[in-house]
């Protein structure tokens, strides 16, 4: 479950939002303690409450809870999910409303919800973001849901980007793909060999890195349509030190079908006999682009791996921020200079 929070100032534009869905026919109301009408109806009653506390700048509490593609919840059992995690969350006696939106493939709803209570007292936004993932991974075991977020560090969670791109494009992060279907190799095979073929049945290629003095294998990463993931940017237990504790690898058994895999995967393998006669030569670092790199803003930087010929590898993106902000500073500065060799010129020096 990922969960997406809006903290405001107006309830109109999120209830408008929400109706606009009912309007359109791809959203209704699944539970709520206010009466469901107009946008301008509802805000009035929100507001009415709200007078309690005319201090309060920010008294809306939006958010949107998100199912992965493979978990199902019905109306009622998401209307008590979404009522749990209001309690949870101090909303205990607030005025909310729930919405159920089917315009996207992965199952979500809303919650628009005042933070002021009946009694005149304020739930509390303090470290909000991290007390709603502790209640989502609560409820997600309750629910008997897919966990998003693992605590023990064998897996790396999702990105605060990662998790916006996924409720801008409706996409199931290509992270948790990765991480479940490569987890489940893992646990299935029993040696290299079958490794590679359980990975390359589920559409993941893997790409080994080799050792470019010893000819051993030093890390891994894997390919699911033309993105690349380092293991270890997955997770420790996605590292190559990691899977050869868990299936049997022998470095003079298994070379062959480890540079056939390679081969195979860049297209230079064409009879399936791998490149063993092809020397082994480390690639020189590149300052440019990966082809065929996901969006950089839902990755987290260093986990894209460039692997050619044998499985080389070398950092791929030059790791210096670029950010608008530090542009507009550089542009301020150049400002500056050329307006003191204007006065310069104009005093004759």
């Amino acid at each position: 479950m990922i969960g997406k929070i809006t903290i405001g100032k107006d309830f109109y534009g999120v209830l408008a939002y929400n109706e606009k869905k009912v309007e359109e026919g791809v959203g209704y109301v699944i539970d709520s303690n206010i009466g469901q009408s107009t946008a301008v109806n509802m805000t009035q009653e929100f507001n009415l409450v709200r007078q309690l506390r005319p201090g309060l700048g920010n008294a809306v509490f939006h958010v949107s809870l998100n199912l992965p593609y493979s978990d199902r919840l019905n109306d009622k059992e998401f209307a008590s999910f979404g009522c749990d995690y209001l309690m949870r969350m101090g909303f205990d006696n607030n005025q909310f409303i729930m919405y159920r939106h089917t315009d996207t493939e992965h199952e979500h709803i809303h919650i628009v919800a005042n933070r002021v209570r009946y009694s005149g007292r304020t739930t509390s936004d303090s470290n909000i973001k991290r007390r709603s993932r502790e209640v989502l991974n609560d409820l997600e075991r309750k629910y008997g849901l897919s966990q998003i977020s693992v605590k023990t560090g064998a897996e790396k969670p999702l990105t605060q980007k990662e998790i916006e791109k996924t409720l801008r494009t409706g996409n199931l992060p290509i992270k948790l793909i990765l991480q479940e279907r490569i987890g489940s190799a893992i646990s299935r095979a029993t040696d290299t060999t079958g490794f590679i073929k359980l990975l390359q049945e589920q559409n993941i290629s893997p790409r080994f890195n080799i050792s470019e003095t010893t000819g051993r294998v030093s890390g891994i990463s894997f390919n699911y349509k033309g993105i690349v993931y380092k293991g270890s940017t997955l997770g420790k237990k996605y590292s190559w030190n990691s899977i050869v504790k868990q299936i049997d690898y022998g470095q003079d058994r298994d070379r062959a079908v480890v540079l056939s895999t390679n081969g195979k995967e860049r297209g230079t393998d064409r009879f399936g006999k791998g490149n063993l006669g092809t020397a082994i030569k480390p690639e020189p670092r590149s300052e440019g682009v990966a082809k065929g790199t996901e969006d950089p803003s839902e990755q987290s930087k260093g986990h894209v791996g460039k692997i050619e010929g044998n499985g080389m590898t070398g950092p791929l993106a030059n790791e210096t921020d670029w950010t608008p902000f530090k542009l507009e500073l550089n542009d301020h500065g150049a400002r500056k200079k050329s307006k003191r060799k204007k006065k310069r010129k104009g005093l004759g020096l």
